[in-house]
């Protein structure tokens, strides 16, 4: 099922005016799905600031996510407004303060994750805004592939019951830059640029597939190995797609 853009967009103006807020706040990478609902969010005519937080990043991100901004300010110029933040330096002093055994390539790849959300819920504070998630089905409610506290720290979801597909198919129908529908998905958050694919096993489209399975179906070698990886994504990131537990006395 592709959900239609202006039901998405109609959605977010109700909700930013039940909240009583009048800015939306977008951090951009230059991904499809940070593309999309930057785009859905400037389609509300609502004051939305999207936000580049570069961190070491490499060019080829770079260059898609200045492209989308330019793209966006031409495109919707009477109310968006574009922001750089670069937190390298910010990273940089975070990483010195610790110690070899305090150090992980994995924590410190969240952490960059968590500097943003940090940076953008900074800016709502001051703009009366609403930080908008970017996170789609697979990665928000099939395996939990994003940071705890991180791009998970959002005020509204606006594209998580899409799937990747959808999210390619809308994108292209708002008008989205090809190249940034094409580009290989990439969280950004690795110095040595590995995709989602690098570190999932697992395509978006194979995992679309396993979240829609049914028992019983057949299933060839790949389907078994594909299950397998959802399935171990899925239990391993289960903390982050339920609620904190809290404990409850008698």
């Amino acid at each position: 099922m592709l959900l239609d853009a202006k039901d998405i967009v109609e959605w977010i103006k109700e909700y930013a005016d039940l909240a009583r807020k009048d800015t939306l706040i977008i951090g951009i990478s230059g991904g499809v799905d940070s593309s999309l609902v930057s785009t859905l969010c400037a389609e509300t005519g609502l004051k939305t600031i999207v936000v580049k937080m570069p961190i070491d990043q490499l060019e080829e991100q770079n260059n898609l996510s200045n492209a989308h901004a330019s793209w966006l300010l031409e495109k919707y110029s009477a109310n968006v407004i574009c922001r750089s933040k670069d937190l390298s330096s910010v990273f940089h002093q975070f990483c010195d303060g610790l110690t070899a055994e305090e150090s992980s390539n994995l924590g410190l790849a969240n952490t960059r994750s968590r500097l943003r959300m940090m940076m953008l819920y900074q800016l709502a504070s001051t703009s009366n805004g609403l930080v908008v998630g970017t996170g789609n089905k697979v990665e928000d409610f099939g395996i939990g592939f994003f940071t705890k506290y991180g791009d998970g720290g959002v005020d509204i979801s606006p594209i998580a019951d899409l799937y990747k597909t959808e999210v390619r198919q809308m994108a292209s129908s708002l008008g989205i830059l090809q190249s940034i529908i094409d580009a290989a998905p990439t969280d950004g958050l690795w110095d040595d640029g590995r995709t989602d694919e690098d570190q999932i096993g697992a395509t978006y489209e194979e995992l679309e597939w396993a979240m829609e399975y049914a028992e019983g179906d057949p299933l060839d070698d790949r389907k078994k190995e594909v299950l397998e990886i959802y399935r171990g994504f899925h239990t391993a990131n289960k903390h982050k797609m339920v609620a904190i537990p809290i404990f409850k006395g008698s």
